[in-house]
């Protein structure tokens, strides 16, 4: 956007606040926590939309990244009871859910031998009986079969679990998993950071400091990881900044962050089913102050199964630059919860004419964001 088009942008926008707010933008400047609560509560979508897209097109112009990957979820068994969660099966009722052996996981692997995959992500529940131990043997077996094939798993909620259990702090079992074949860590856990909300949606798991310190742990020993926020349920604008604002802080301090996903809370088969799911205007809404605010993150990840394709599309032009991956049908998390892509599967050529279909250049990436050429 130059400056005409800034100018003329403005023309329409009788808020001076807003206006302030959007010359700090276009000139590269940080916003506070107070100015994203106002972009939230007063921007209009076409406003918060052109200022991401600027954003945008000013890190990455066109490009928009894509990767190859598949999941395992070792089981949906857990001994946390998140009211927002509709994949997960009570422990006491672990007969209503499912348990996968080493070798059944590693069956998943070898599925993709002869397939140019660059990821594995791995996720799941928290089972008693799934300890630090037995995924360590899991991805020194995985790193065995397939040594180039780049493991990303287990999110905080997890590890703590783990961790606690094995008697090991975080730094100590990140750098024991590390050396075990852990590459990089997901996003997911992280839920709302807020502890008023969290102690009435996920009160029993893991809590903002611990979630952010196992973060820190995996980046000073020099690995990556992502970020998420669990958005639309009932959370104010100002616990999403809030949430925002501790990521951002982080990244200053270790860098170590490679993207931010905003996740859409979805109401089918939960104890949270009378809360209305957001509007696509709120959705893009989210993502276009996520990119406005998280200054410091190199990329915004629109998750294309929990969105829906058409809604990744739109995502694009409100600040995202990634759709993630082709999946192949390997995760239940968000179809359970009643997502319009009930068998989320993607081949490379289907993302790339996703992304080309609103004029946008599709780029293959590894998970650290390196260029895969073909």
């Amino acid at each position: 956007m130059t400056a005409t088009e800034f100018e003329r942008l403005c023309n329409g926008e009788s808020d001076s606040r807003l206006k302030q707010i959007g010359e700090q933008v276009m000139a590269d400047k940080r916003i506070t926590p107070a100015e994203g609560v106002y972009l939230f509560e007063k921007g209009s979508l076409s406003y918060l939309g052109a200022l991401a897209n600027h954003i945008r097109e000013r890190m990455h112009g066109n490009k928009t990244y894509y990767n190859r990957n598949f999941h395992i979820e070792p089981t949906n068994v857990c001994v946390f009871s998140c009211k927002f969660c509709s994949y997960s099966r009570l422990y006491a009722h672990k007969e209503e859910g499912w348990e996968l052996t080493t070798d059944q996981m590693l069956d998943i692997v070898k599925k993709y031998d002869d397939q140019p995959v660059t990821e594995v992500h791995i996720v799941g529940g928290v089972h008693p009986k799934l300890t630090l131990s037995f995924f360590a043997d899991l991805l020194r077996k995985i790193k065995a079969h397939r040594p180039e094939l780049h493991i990303k798993g287990f999110t905080p909620v997890e590890l703590d679990y783990m961790f606690r259990k094995a008697k090991v702090n975080a730094e100590e079992g990140m750098k024991f998993l590390n050396e075990a074949g852990l590459d990089s860590l997901p996003g997911g856990g992280a839920e709302i950071f807020s502890p008023e909300i969290r102690e009435q949606i996920c009160a029993d798991k893991v809590d903002a400091d611990g979630w952010l310190a196992i973060h820190r742990a995996a980046h000073s020993i020099g690995m990556h990881s992502n970020a998420t926020m669990l958005y639309g349920h009932i959370e104010k604008y100002e616990h999403r900044i809030d949430h925002m604002e501790r990521l951002r802080s982080m990244q200053d301090e270790t860098g170590g962050f490679n993207t931010f996903i905003p996740l859409k809370f979805r109401n089918k088969d939960n104890e949270m089913s009378h809360i209305p799911e957001s509007s696509i205007v709120e959705d893009m809404k989210m993502y276009a102050v996520a990119r406005i605010y998280m200054d410091n993150f190199p990329h915004l990840k629109a998750y294309w199964p929990m969105l829906g394709r058409n809604n990744a599309q739109l995502s694009l032009s409100f600040g995202v630059n990634d759709i993630d991956g082709t999946i192949d049908d390997s995760t239940k998390i968000y179809s359970m919860a009643g997502s319009e892509e009930q068998t989320p599967t993607m081949t490379s050529e289907q993302l790339k004419t996703l992304i080309r279909q609103v004029r946008r250049e599709p780029v293959e990436r590894d998970t650290l964001y390196n260029l895969v050429e073909g």
